[in-house]
């Protein structure tokens, strides 16, 4: 089953985001640690135990937050997945859209709160390889050889894109295009074309040689840098919400071509110059 009216799928957009929400207030809770006992005699402080204790359970809860919506990330790519056997490029599509705006909530959280855990990294690489590898892939279809081929290509190049995820030697770089933006556009395409086999096919092998041509592109420390590189996020919610879908999908094409074939002069040159110049 489909969404046949625009109403009802922002309906289970916003519940999906509502979802998201609930998880991170749920992950924040803590329950009260009861202070360490001590020895008779010794002087201890409860107030200082019970703040060094708080301290340590406020940062496993943010590790948490950030490893419920990678969780949330991987679901909506095997939700997608799912769509694309079932003939439902439709719902496949918006699913990815929806990865791609929560996969920048997650990153920029991941920096903001100065979160490091390797079961969220790993973790978050699983998502992105399920969503934005696989998933993304099976937009194209498995219906004929040329088509399965391309799709398997379009997969070996998003495990070899990830391969140099962090070994960019520029700082405040990626090195090969991101897999999402790749993801995006395939989802976007997808939407406006109305899964038009042979146009999908043409953007996937234009995105698989973006992300193994070794490029440079900026990272997501400079996309939030400037406010408004802030507004064209926010946007990108707005329009996934409340816009009808050709409009949200030209919007999120807009915005994953201008990265891609302006990566220094629109959205990093400038950025860049000025964090090289505050951490210097």
């Amino acid at each position: 089953m489909g969404f046949p009216k625009t109403l009802s799928f922002h309906t289970f957009v916003f519940i999906s985001w509502v979802s998201s929400i609930h998880l991170l207030s749920a992950s924040l809770q803590t329950e009260p640690v009861a202070p360490l006992p001590s020895a008779p005699g010794q002087c201890t402080s409860f107030f200082l135990t019970n703040d060094q204790s708080q301290h340590q359970m406020n940062e496993l809860s943010r590790k948490d937050v950030t490893i419920a919506l990678s969780l949330v990330n991987m679901i909506l790519g095997l939700f997608s997945i799912f769509c694309s056997f079932c003939k439902k490029s439709h719902c496949a599509s918006w699913m990815l859209l929806v990865s791609f705006l929560l996969d920048m909530a997650v990153r920029a959280m991941t920096r903001r709160l100065n979160i490091c855990s390797k079961l969220g990294a790993e973790l978050n690489d699983i998502a992105v390889f399920t969503t934005f590898g696989l998933a993304s892939a099976l937009l194209l279809g498995v219906d004929g050889p040329l088509n399965a081929f391309l799709a398997i290509i379009y997969v070996l190049a998003a495990s070899f894109r990830l391969c140099f995820y962090s070994a960019a030697g520029i700082p405040l770089t990626y090195q090969g295009l991101p897999c999402p933006y790749a993801s995006c556009v395939l989802a976007s395409t997808s939407l406006l074309t109305k899964g038009n086999t042979f146009i999908l096919s043409c953007m996937a092998s234009l995105m698989i040689l973006f992300m193994i041509d070794q490029s440079y592109y900026p990272r997501d420390e400079i996309l939030e840098s400037e406010k408004w590189k802030k507004m064209v996020y926010l946007g990108g919610i707005i329009v996934l919400l409340l816009c009808p879908f050709s409009l949200t999908a030209f919007y999120c094409l807009t915005w994953s071509l201008s990265y891609i074939f302006f990566p220094d002069v629109l959205w990093g040159k400038t950025a860049c110059l000025r964090l090289q110049h505050r951490r210097n």
